[in-house]
């Protein structure tokens, strides 16, 4: 079994290692108990994140451990961080580790989201290493009786760049702390001089996960733990009405059959005992038919009631404009309520020892559910401690969080370390989902065929990220963490483009039928399909090419560059859309799509080539060509990674991917019922990175997947001359919109 302390820590654990920050007192005693074995030394660990030493440690040896956080989701971002550290500290990349998303070890970044893992929490780092370095060298240079600028860091040591001995990070932090702050002005390495950063590193995770030898969440074990299933109600919310514990008494080692409201669960010593009492267990409850008809969605989103409307761009007089217009063109997009789909269901293992509870979880926002864990169980949000464990990778908020509060709820009632695991039913149909989202647009073109006007009407809801409440919390009737973050779902709903007259709104609906949450590139995957997809159909009535005719309307340099290099490297043919080739049964075509990540970060170009069967409506997607610009690349190799996922993971999500429901609960509780792509159909991606060493890094994850829908529909219209308008593009779907052209 693994022990509760994480073996990664094991560095700060040794004798005679040196963990910077505050002292020790009485009022910290989860600090305390973390780092008891260095208590000697007279000192704790910091976590405030104006504090270099909350951000990283070195011990006698001078090795460093980054404390970060964000954590890794599977996306390499543990291997990007490291190189960021030791670049900054001229220290070689096998002498840094990182401990991540631990609430008592890591300072508060925000949760994993965002794509800012390294463009906000890497910088974060990055100013923190320099500042450490940089005393580095002064305390060298006072020992030394030489100048800062007489002095060089490297491989862990300071020594005069006239040569001579220097002095080692461990000689010179011997005895003392950094006790600094991080100075945000620090001047930083010069890219010129980058040794480690800008480099394809092999990513530190990927030989233990190909070896067997990598502890994820799923197999994580704390000595004294039991095992838990919950039995969900047949309906979201439905009330439970009574439970014959009879029923399971004659199962071994069964422990605990735990009610709390309409929150009903099994406690047992082994894990199939807990599965063999989920199933076995007798219980009623209440109907209930509180969703939409799933066939009357659409009808339900606009019937929703607004709260407020978002108007996220103004310019000119659209409505004017459309009255004045040569052509008007008027189309409505939607995109389905897709679940995570994770691989592993989710899992968590929670103890309450001396009135603490400690947590280990998946979750992508640790200090987040901190907050969740305590509103729910009366705790002080210092008594909680979540620790990060990786799990299946969620590119979202999907179940961890979830199976954290059952694991905690359950700990308390039966007083022993509790691990909850979630079944596949579990996962798809209890984790929230990405909510349904609806746009209608208008377009009027002047007698050249130009956009003069353009309007567009999101409507999205209120919430669709953050504290969502925990499953545990809300059938338990306990108290939850309220905060709703609104997420930045209207984030590219305002385009790109220099048109005289815009106006973009995003109607913020007061409910959406299942608990809403983020999943990969949220809002700005749903905003930039129906956007760069109603270009489109722009582009085609005026006759013109679809590349060319974005460039017209582009007066972003950098926008400009993506999209010619990947018309280049995707061999673009100029000329309108559709083909008009409309023999055999397999029709090909090719779509091009564009975003600057939420208008000041990222930029991407996609072209997505299909072939479509006419016959039986499959759509297939053999080959993607992106081009991303996120400024100064850390790791290419693991940007190429991150554009590899999005690509692969959406083009499953725009062909395949819907949960369906009946008026009580989400039926497409497995693999059959919802589908995702398979290794045949994974297309190849051709990718070019712009590299600009100089200027500040973006997020490299999210934005690519913003592209791709509107990738592969305008690419349908282009084989086709079919329009496809609602994701997923089934073969149903188009089969209707081949016979409706």
């Amino acid at each position: 079994m693994n022990a509760p302390t994480l073996s990664r820590r094991s560095l700060l654990l040794q004798g005679g290692a040196l963990v910077v920050g505050f002292s020790l007192t009485g009022r910290d005693a989860l600090a305390q108990q973390v780092f008891a074995p260095v208590a000697t030394n007279g000192f704790s660990k910091p976590v405030a994140p104006d504090q270099v030493d909350s951000f990283l440690a070195l011990d006698a040896d001078g090795r460093a451990t980054i404390f970060s956080g964000k954590v890794d989701l599977g996306t390499g971002i543990k291997t990007a961080l490291a190189q960021m550290a030791a670049e900054e500290l001229d220290l070689p990349l096998d002498r840094v580790s990182v401990v991540q998303g631990d609430t008592a070890l890591t300072p508060d970044q925000g949760p994993t989201y965002g794509s800012l893992s390294i463009q906000k929490g890497g910088v974060e780092i990055r100013q923190a290493a320099a500042t450490a370095r940089a005393r580095l060298v002064r305390l060298a240079g006072e020992q030394l009786g030489l100048p800062a600028e007489a002095l060089v860091s490297e491989n862990g040591t300071v020594r005069p760049k006239a040569g001579g001995p220097g002095l080692t990070y461990g000689e010179l932090v011997k005895g003392g702390r950094f006790d600094l702050k991080v100075d945000p002005a620090v001047t930083t390495k010069d890219p010129a001089t980058f040794a480690l950063v800008g480099k394809s590193v092999a990513r530190i995770d990927i030989p233990e996960k190909i070896t067997g030898r990598f502890t994820y969440m799923q197999d994580y074990r704390v000595p004294g733990m039991v095992h838990a299933r919950v039995v969900r109600p047949p309906a979201i919310g439905a009330e439970l009405q009574s439970v014959d514990e009879a029923s399971v008494a004659d199962i071994p080692g069964l422990i605990r059959v735990v009610r709390q409201g309409n929150f009903l669960a099994v406690v047992a010593e082994k894990e199939w005992a807990a599965v063999k009492a989920a199933g076995q267990i007798k219980a009623t409850w209440s109907r209930w038919e509180g969703l939409p008809e799933q066939d009357k969605l659409w009808q339900h989103v606009r019937a929703t009631r607004v709260t407020k409307d978002d108007v996220t761009s103004s310019t000119g007089d659209a409505e004017a404009a459309l009255g004045q217009a040569a052509r008007v063109l008027e189309a409505s997009y939607d995109f389905a309520i897709h679940t995570h789909g994770s691989i592993g269901p989710s899992c968590a293992i929670a103890e309450f020892k001396d009135g603490l509870l400690t947590c280990w979880t998946a979750s992508q926002m640790t200090h987040a559910l901190r907050k969740q864990l305590a509103a729910m169980t009366g705790l002080r949000p210092e008594a909680v401690r979540c620790i990060y464990i990786e799990g299946s990778g969620c590119y979202g908020r999907n179940g961890h969080e979830d199976a954290a509060g059952d694991a905690a709820l359950l700990a308390r009632a039966v007083g022993r370390p509790v691990r909850v695991q979630w079944s596949r039913a579990d996962e798809h149909g209890w984790d929230p989902k990405g909510p349904p989202t609806l746009i209608d647009l208008k377009a009027g073109l002047d007698g050249d065929g130009n956009v003069a006007a353009w309007s567009s009407q999101f409507h999205v809801p209120e919430g669709a990220a953050g504290n969502v409440p925990l499953v545990a919390a809300d059938l338990a009737g306990l108290p939850h963490e309220t905060t709703m973050s609104p997420g930045n779902i209207i984030q590219n709903s305002a385009l790109p483009y220099a048109f005289p007259n815009v106006r973009t709104v995003c109607h913020r609906l007061a409910t959406t039928p299942f608990r809403p949450s983020w999943i990969r590139t949220p809002g700005r995957m749903q905003n930039t399909y129906a956007n760069e997809a109603f270009l489109d159909e722009c582009a085609a009535a005026a006759g013109a090419d679809p590349l060319e005719y974005r460039l017209r309307a582009l007066k972003d340099p950098r926008g400009i560059e993506v999209l010619k290099r990947v018309a280049d490297i995707a061999h673009w043919q100029v000329r309108p859309s559709p083909r008009n080739e409309a023999s055999g049964d397999v029709l090909r075509g090719r779509g091009l799509s564009y975003v600057k990540y939420e208008l000041n970060r990222t930029y991407v170009a996609g072209v997505a080539e299909v072939e479509v069967n006419r016959r039986s409506g499959q759509v297939r997607v053999p080959r993607f060509f992106v081009v991303q610009d996120c400024g100064q690349i850390i790791n290419p190799d693991g940007v190429r990674n991150q554009l590899d996922g999005n690509v692969i993971q959406t083009v499953s999500r725009v062909l395949l991917e819907e949960i369906t429901f009946d008026r009580g609960a989400v039926t497409s509780l497995d693999w059959v019922s919802y589908p995702i792509l398979t290794f045949p159909d994974v297309p190849e991606v051709v990718i070019d990175l712009i590299d600009r060493p100089t200027e500040k890094p973006w997020g490299a994850g999210e934005p690519s997947a913003a592209i791709v829908p509107a990738a592969i529909s305008n690419a349908i219209f282009d084989a086709t001359g079919a329009r496809l308008r609602s994701v997923p593009f089934t073969p149903a779907k188009v089969k209707a919109a081949l016979q409706a052209t």
